[in-house]
């Protein structure tokens, strides 16, 4: 969220903003943060429990905080001026994906929040009826904060793109590319059958991230594989060179089968990379009709669509087109117009 309290204390000179966080120097070094009304707090590193029930009560009295914008879940002391960003309740309709404790939890927490929150926002049409839906709340209560990317950071071309490609083995426009922690709500496993059944001839199927919960099928399924397949898996790549392979892979797949969001399409659109993706929850409501999409877990239709990409340059020219198009669309400057209105729409209502 760094984009959008970028963009707010841009936008709202008005306002005087207090960051309580671990990494003080890490903020005061970002641009954008070294502004007259911006005071950072350093917060010391605790679990969630702890910071919920006392850290940030504590904070928020001794700093006389009006509003205080969290993630997902508002402290645990009552207290008036609570703003949260809720940005997605998966674990609701896909509780197979989490742990037994992180539902549990967060059911509870979430939905607390989701009620007793001052200003609640999301970040999808989709995030939005299911939280009215699951905890009882009204939708045109919940507020709409759509993520976005830097579109200094994610955009087509690039100077020394040449110097990472090498360094990574690849050519422009020579391979295929996923993002996303190694889970099985991601469905790497769909994709490797997928990329399985197109056979000899296809590029090489670059997988960006880090093996987490229950990558067990992700395991099976890549050793599954015959023998020459050219499928590379990394862990997280420097942040310097994510945007430089994503935008000279042909293809961007985003198979995944649940999101409150889909930050990883979005960043390839942003760089010019035509993209498919499954047409689950918000996925969908993120692309468009800036790419291709296929059934969640359907292995034959996301080969239907990679063979259509491949063979056919117009296409992936046209869906690249609209994809940078469809994502300047999304804008921190938009979320931050978003959340100064929430908070003083709830200022005005409480003196």
């Amino acid at each position: 969220m760094i984009g959008l309290y970028r963009a707010m204390v841009r936008l709202c000179p008005d306002f005087e903003f207090v960051f309580f966080l671990g990494d003080v120097e890490g903020l005061r070094n970002l641009a954008g943060f070294d502004l007259p009304n911006v005071e950072v707090v350093y917060m010391p590193p605790a679990n969630p429990l702890k910071r919920l029930a006392w850290q940030l009560p504590i904070l928020r009295q001794r700093y006389r905080i009006d509003i205080l914008h969290t993630q997902y879940i508002v402290p645990l002391w009552p207290a008036k001026g609570n703003a949260v960003t809720i940005h997605d309740v998966l674990f609701e309709n896909y509780p197979q994906f989490f742990t037994p404790f992180f539902v549990w939890r967060s059911k509870w927490l979430f939905r607390r929040s989701a009620r007793v929150a001052d200003i609640v926002m999301t970040v999808s049409e989709y995030s939005r009826q299911e939280i009215a839906t699951r905890y009882k709340v009204q939708a045109d209560r919940i507020g709409l904060l759509r993520n976005a990317v830097d579109p200094l950071v994610f955009q087509p071309g690039g100077g020394a793109d040449e110097q990472v490609l090498t360094k990574r083995g690849l050519c422009s426009e020579g391979y295929w590319m996923t993002v996303g922690r190694i889970e099985p709500r991601k469905d790497h496993a769909t994709l490797m059958r997928a990329y399985h059944k197109l056979g000899a001839g296809v590029p090489p199927l670059v997988i960006v991230g880090q093996r987490d919960f229950g990558y067990g099928e992700f395991d099976a399924a890549l050793k599954a594989l015959p023998a020459g397949s050219d499928v590379r898996v990394w862990g997280d790549v420097d942040d310097k060179e994510l945007p430089v392979l994503l935008r000279h892979a042909q293809v961007f797949i985003y198979p995944s089968l649940a999101e409150g969001f889909g930050m990883p399409p979005l960043e390839a659109m942003a760089c010019g990379v035509p993209v498919i993706t499954s047409d689950a929850t918000a996925l969908p409501e993120v692309v468009g009709d800036a790419g291709l999409l296929f059934a969640p877990g359907d292995a034959d239709g996301l080969a239907r669509q990679l063979d259509a990409l491949m063979r056919d340059a117009t296409l992936r020219q046209t869906l690249a087109r609209r994809g940078v198009e469809r994502a300047k669309t999304y804008s921190w400057d938009e979320g931050a117009r978003q959340l100064r209105q929430a908070c003083l729409r709830w200022r005005s209502a409480n003196g």
